[in-house]
């Protein structure tokens, strides 16, 4: 088999693309399964241009991972098949025995050749829509930094016996300032103008946030309707599926974003697992964090909070952590079902159903 980057003309190729962050493996296969070309090309836009650019159609299999997205809206402009490949899913989580990057582009092409459906195939979303979540993760970011700072900051003065007042996040540096021991205050006073900083960047991309909510995804506004969603978890959702329409039941929503138990049932046996934390772990953190301000002190009676409290006063271990999920997969159901139905939210809907 030839090493170079010259591909034969062969009907029917299937071609295995293990994505390296620099160099990656091609492994190729014909309609019957024999080998007919390997090689190392470039993680480049050119490197994968030069290779795929002048081929026929033929069918490319690669893994999810950092490349995938643009790796795979390149190879479908270029016109090839290409299916993007789940491990998780098609080893759940189980380590392979031998692996390297030749044999995974060899499991690639085979596995794509006889039966795409056990690679898992799943579909990345759009550039626009990538790239307009990065201002979700960026925000994101910010915030998780700023947190980090004001812990750092109260923790430092906690250990030299005193105590920060509480106080909002907003207004923390300018509290601080002023209740900070003075021995530490040159150590100190930099990371407060450090988290000032963040909260007017903070501010500011919540303005872009909300001016992309109103220019490009009107439907989000209608989706912070149930209490608890505000402009962020509904824009994260509605980027996060992008397309409605891809899931045939709202039912499906909650697995989309591993709010749903993990299966394990053989013969007589099914024990209670965890969720399979499957999909965005971003967006899942926004729909539970939804989900413990319905069911916290501030949250008004609706379906969702009774149907929380239900769960949790069953008892038993975790019933409070079973009865967030179990409101936050039910919220992303009903979010979806609000999405594509046009539908006013009726926060008491199953209780009247119920008692008429």
């Amino acid at each position: 088999m030839s090493h170079t980057t010259t591909l034969p003309t062969v009907p029917n190729l299937t071609i295995g693309l293990d994505l390296g962050d620099r160099m990656s493996r091609t492994y190729a296969v014909d309609a019957a399964g024999v080998a007919v070309h390997e090689s190392s090309i470039a993680t480049t836009i050119a490197g994968i241009t030069h290779y795929f650019g002048e081929r026929g159609r033929c069918r490319v299999v690669l893994e999810v991972g950092t490349h995938s997205p643009w790796v795979s809206r390149l190879l479908a402009a270029l016109g090839h098949e290409v299916i993007v490949a789940n491990p998780s899913a098609m080893f759940a989580g189980a380590p392979r025995r031998r692996r390297n990057d030749r044999l995974d582009a060899r499991f690639l092409a085979r596995q794509g050749r006889v039966d795409v459906e056990l690679l898992y195939p799943i579909t990345h979303r759009t550039a626009e829509a990538q790239q307009h979540l990065e201002y979700l993760r960026a925000r994101d970011q910010l915030v998780g930094v700023r947190t980090k700072l004001i812990n750092h900051v109260r923790d430092v003065v906690k250990s030299n016996g005193a105590r920060l007042p509480r106080c909002s996040t907003e207004v923390f540096p300018k509290r601080a300032a002023g209740e900070l021991p003075s021995a530490l205050a040159p150590a100190l006073t930099p990371l407060l103008e450090v988290i000032a900083d963040l909260t007017s960047r903070i501010g500011r991309a919540e303005t872009q946030l909300a001016t992309l909510t109103r220019e490009h995804y009107p439907v989000a506004e209608r989706l912070q309707q149930p209490a608890g969603v505000g402009p962020l978890t509904a824009l994260a959702f509605v980027l996060l599926i992008e397309d409605a329409k891809r899931f045939r039941k709202s039912r499906d929503v909650g697995a989309y974003f591993g709010l749903v138990p993990r299966l394990d049932d053989s013969g007589d046996s099914t024990p209670q697992l965890r969720i399979s934390k499957a999909g965005d772990e971003f967006g899942r953190r926004l729909l539970v964090s939804a989900a413990h301000y319905i069911l916290g002190p501030f949250g008004p009676e609706c379906d969702l909070r009774r149907h929380g409290l239900a769960i949790a006063e069953r008892g038993g271990r975790n019933a409070k952590k079973r009865a967030v999920i179990a409101v936050a997969r039910k919220l992303a159901v009903l979010l979806h079902h609000l999405w594509v139905s046009e539908a006013s939210y009726d926060p008491d809907h199953l209780q009247k159903r119920r008692a008429a």
